[in-house]
């Protein structure tokens, strides 16, 4: 090895190195020795021999003449520097043109940038006086070795391994489920109060046509009650529903008292133009069951009940759209469970009506009540249950309001904040509805005509509204729950120009909503009949089949159409609602045009049942352009491959099981009966065997959305 302050020195030929002063040369004729790397004395590596032998070899230090090596003078002795001191002060001041800036304090809290990937939540920052203070506590560490020794000693072990003492463990940070779990946290949320809404409006359809049977007098009831909702959304609500909630995020963002302001000039805004509204449409009652269907005009006792039903009803237009407002701001603020809880409400104060109606005057079967002999009293209490029922249901919201720190006040300072913008977002979204519940005008008139012409019950507009009513209830469970938790998000980030964030969460809600659309649209076709044989046997045998016929129709259309409103609320996001308008035209166009073909074509009884079947096709139609266009908007890239890949893989998984299914439950209708004993039988059996084979299908195909909703279920469960 080599000496580094020494590299003068070598050694003898005996291999022992010199002791003191410089190494001999060697004399004439010798070759110097080779030195031995592996050979050498202990002050090879001395740096301080060449400077002062004397002071390191002992034998020399005893025979040291100090008189020939006096030590230095008194006060040349240079104190050694201590090793740790303070910077010498500058005497100018830093020029921030030149030197660099103070950088900025460390946050409060575990700095976030760590060496290492270090977790800034779990890091423990010790300081000099906890390890002083800390040093004299003896801690058993524990071996970082020991499961080699318990892994070669086997199941029988000679000895057992004491237990280790397992240190504390850090304070777990709370848990963050990231955007997957708060989106399904709060999806869950809504479908469970929407499921319990749809449930009691179940049971409030049910007790509705108990009472007024699914003849000329439940049809006109239908008339008027639909009637505020249109009115409603034509006005007011297509703007409320889709407009409002990206405006109320923005004004959450900017405004500086958190968009308080601006909901309050909003809600004020809309209930004086309810107000108006109702004033109008009370005053043109008349004219407006005229419009909706000519045929319930043309009878004199059905029109007058259908006015008498529509003046007490059509004020449920003003709580209807402050109910919308309100929850709007509570979905704004996070709180999505109120929209959809509070609907329950107005279901039992109308079942509870109808009830009574029943108790009074008995079942329509039992009393054979029609348009002619229904008494006033009757009509009476009916329309003011009705209409009670949306007052509870608006009432109902402010609770929650007050609870998320929300306080009404009137303000009718509307010019320039914000609402014109608004009110101009709107106009296309009034203009969307308007197309759209045209083409529910023609429906309607067509199956009201129907419905008289076939003079069998089951036929007209309530049999196809009660269909239908079946037929949404898991787009409104599954897909409305969804996209409402997940509109905000969207119109943020449309707010923050980030597309591929607008895209991944069109592309989750759509592939998240197909694992239960696609299974139910097909039980749909398959058990439509025992469903609806079951939930309206009360209405008779005759109704109650032709209803299942009508609800096999809508079956397959339910994927289009809930495919279509999560592509809709990509433009709304962007607050672009002339395309939602442009493509609602083409969807009513196309329903429009199919239904009058049915009616043309198909004979009276079948034509409301070919009305249902083109409610699908035309939404089918309106997919494809709003599919094409919201991925030019979005770059070219709405994630095409992987939504049609998992849709269509679900399907296949979905044939079978409703080809089986549909067996099932057909072969039991035939050996029970269409009662309600063998339709319950048949709902049964027949759904087991088709959720079984699709579940089972759609495990071999390895759907990856079919494994994440069952592990979901599974940690719910805590298996």
């Amino acid at each position: 090895m080599n000496a580094p302050y020494d590299g003068d020195r070598g050694q003898g030929a005996d291999g022992a190195g010199s002791s003191g002063g410089p190494p001999m040369p060697p004399g004439p004729g010798q070759v110097p020795p080779t030195p031995d790397p592996y050979l050498q004395t202990a002050y090879d590596h001395d740096p301080y021999r060449s400077q002062d032998l004397s002071v390191q070899d002992p034998v020399t230090e005893a025979l040291y003449d100090r008189a020939a090596h006096p030590p230095p003078p008194p006060g040349t002795y240079q104190q050694p520097q201590p090793l740790y001191q303070q910077p010498p002060v500058a005497q100018y001041a830093p020029d921030p043109r030149i030197w660099a800036q103070t950088p900025p304090p460390e946050p409060d809290g575990p700095s976030r940038y760590l060496p290492y990937g270090d977790d800034p939540v779990t890091t423990q920052f010790v300081g000099v006086d906890d390890l002083v203070s800390q040093a004299s506590q003896d801690r058993d560490q524990p071996d970082a070795f020991a499961h080699l020794f318990r892994d070669q000693e086997g199941p029988t072990g000679s000895s057992p391994v004491p237990a280790e003492p397992e240190p504390a463990p850090a304070p777990a940070p709370p848990k963050s489920g990231g955007r997957a779990s708060g989106l399904l946290k709060s999806s869950a949320v809504m479908a469970a109060g929407t499921l319990v809404s749809r449930l009691t409006g179940f049971v409030r359809s049910l007790v509705i046509t108990a009472a007024l049977g699914a003849a000329l007098l439940g049809d006109s009831f239908t008339i008027a009650y639909t009637l505020p909702t249109m009115i409603y959304i034509l006005t007011v609500g297509g703007g409320l529903n889709s407009v409002f909630v990206p405006q109320l995020v923005r004004s959450m963002k900017d405004d500086e008292d958190g968009g308080e302001a601006y909901a309050n000039r909003l809600l004020t805004l809309v209930m004086v133009a309810l107000g108006v509204i109702v004033a109008i449409a009370v005053f043109a009652a008349p004219w407006l069951i005229h419009m909706m269907s000519p045929t319930i005009a043309g009878d004199a006792a059905a029109n007058s009940v259908a006015v008498t039903f529509a003046r007490y009803c059509l004020p449920t237009i003003f709580f209807m759209g402050v109910h919308v407002v309100m929850g709007q701001i509570l979905n704004a603020r996070g709180r999505f469970g109120a929209m959809m809880w509070t609907p329950v409400l107005n279901n039992i104060v109308m079942i509870f009506t109808f009830g009574m109606f029943i108790w009074v005057y008995g079942t329509s079967a039992e009393s054979q009540m029609g348009v002619q002999t229904i008494p006033p009293e009757g009509v009476r209490l009916l329309g003011i249950g009705t209409l009670l029922g949306l007052v509870v249901q608006a009432l109902a919201m402010v609770p929650y309001l007050r609870e998320a720190g929300f306080r009404f006040r009137p303000r009718f300072d509307w010019k320039g904040h914000g609402l014109g913008k608004t009110i101009k977002l709107a106009k296309w979204t009034v203009l969307f509805v308007l197309a759209n519940q045209a083409g529910v005008l023609v429906v309607t008139q067509l199956a009201t005509s129907a419905g008289k012409l076939s003079g069998k019950d089951g036929t007209g507009i309530l049999a196809y509204s009660n269909a239908q009513l079946i037929w949404g209830m898991p787009q409104a469970i599954i897909t409305v729950s969804v996209m409402a938790a997940l509109l905000p998000r969207i119109s943020r980030a449309a707010h923050d120009n980030d597309p591929g964030a607008v895209r991944d969460d069109i592309s989750q809600g759509l592939r998240n909503s197909a694992v239960a659309i696609v299974p139910v649209a097909f039980m749909f076709l398959a058990l439509g009949l025992p469903m609806c044989t079951l939930l309206y046997a009360s209405a008779g045998t005759e109704a109650a089949r032709s209803m299942g016929f009508i609800l096999m129709a809508f079956g397959l259309g339910l994927i289009p159409y809930s495919v279509q409103y999560v592509v809709l609320r990509g433009f709304y996001a962007y607050e672009d609602t002339r395309t939602p308008f442009y493509n609602t035209v083409i969807v009513a166009a196309v329903n429009a045009a199919a239904s009058a073909l049915c009616y043309m074509v198909l004979p009276a009884q079948w034509a409301v049942v070919g009305m249902a079947a083109s409610y699908g096709l035309a939404y089918a139609v309106g997919v494809g352009i709003a599919w094409r266009r919201l991925r030019n908007r979005l770059g070219g890239d709405l994630d095409g491959a992987h939504v049609v890949r998992t849709y269509a893989r679900l399907c296949l998984a979905a044939i079978p099981a409703a080809v089986l299914g549909g067996g099932v439950g057909f072969a039991v209708l035939l050996g029970l009966g269409e009662g309600a004993f063998g339709s319950l039988v048949a709902l049964i059996c027949g759904g087991a065997v088709l959720l079984g084979v699709f579940f089972i299908a759609a495990k071999r195909m390895r759907i990856e959305e079919i494994n994440g909703v069952v592990g979901m279920v599974r940690g719910r469960l805590g298996r």
